[in-house]
């Protein structure tokens, strides 16, 4: 199976997920819980992507799949690197944010937000100015032994709007597009992250008037811990597998040692500078200091 969009990672570490062409049940026995394209059983997740394909999750380690009518190859890529290996991530009991990050003074920056909230672009933008990147679109961060948030680089290339390439001047990177009669391409970063960092902040993205300048507001913890888990890749996964109060432990701890922030600035690709630069003097105000390293 061709999973466009990867970065090329280092073959000879262990394999840690097994993914496999198999006949793939349309139910499961003694399903605990039961959605609309899914359902769980134990440690084991079924879900339909209706017309495309079945998948079926296993313990966190393993992807089976079955394609449907005349799904192509890339179809199903698109939903296995993105969708269910935001699921299987859950499955490891990792807080998966709808988020893209980048390395800012050694550590991770996370932006998270709504679909069309910029934060592809965003970190489209940091990439080019040196700040490698950790991840785009779902963010996995876990508890380390020294209780420190850390995120997971998770390997994957930039994908960004046609628009969006054009106005940051990506041409000369863009790669494929990501499914047929869509306008969003694969994007290779200049630069990317491929180990484990500590999360250094997290910003909760939203929009100001043209006028007015970026700014940067931080919550106090409950509504900060409240953002972590509005902000889930897949917020009915954490109520359906039970997993909100580990959200909201993580979210506190992520308030207090690294931090949890609203970042408001103005759309459009003119001011994507001006917002740069309010978060490079936010991150010497915090203790990060301005560069990748």
């Amino acid at each position: 199976m061709d999973l466009p969009g990867l970065i090329p990672g280092n073959s000879e570490q262990p394999i840690d997920v097994t993914i496999r062409r198999q006949l793939v049940p349309m139910t499961l026995d003694a399903a605990e819980a039961v959605g609309p394209t899914w359902q769980r059983a134990g440690n084991r997740f079924l879900l339909r992507i209706p017309n495309i394909a079945r998948f079926l999750l296993e313990e966190g380690r393993s992807i089976a799949f079955e394609a449907e009518d005349a799904a192509t190859p890339q179809d199903i890529s698109v939903f296995l690197s993105g969708s269910v290996f935001g699921i299987l991530l859950h499955q490891r009991n990792h807080l998966v944010l709808h988020a893209s990050a980048v390395l800012a003074g050694g550590k991770a920056v996370l932006f998270c937000g709504v679909s069309g909230a910029g934060k592809s672009t965003l970190a489209a933008a940091l990439v080019e100015r040196g700040y490698p990147l950790v991840a785009d679109d779902q963010c996995a961060i876990e508890l380390g032994e020294d209780g420190i948030p850390h995120t997971h680089a998770d390997g994957r290339l930039l994908r960004l709007w046609e628009r969006s390439i054009a106005e940051l001047g990506l041409d000369s990177r863009r790669g494929d597009p990501m499914r047929n009669r869509l306008r969003k391409f694969y994007v290779h970063p200049a630069t990317a992250s491929d180990v484990p960092v500590a999360v250094g902040a997290i910003y909760v993205l939203g929009e100001v008037r043209d006028s007015q300048q970026p700014r940067v507001e931080r919550p106090n913890v409950v509504d900060a811990t409240k953002l972590i888990a509005a902000n889930a890749y897949r917020p009915l996964l954490v109520r359906r597998l039970g997993q909100r109060e580990a959200y909201f432990q993580g979210g506190a701890k992520i308030a207090t040692t690294a931090g949890i922030f609203r970042l408001r600035r103005p759309l459009g690709f003119d001011r994507v500078a001006a917002t740069i630069a309010a978060l490079e003097e936010h991150w010497a105000s915090i203790g990060l200091r301005n560069g990748a390293s």
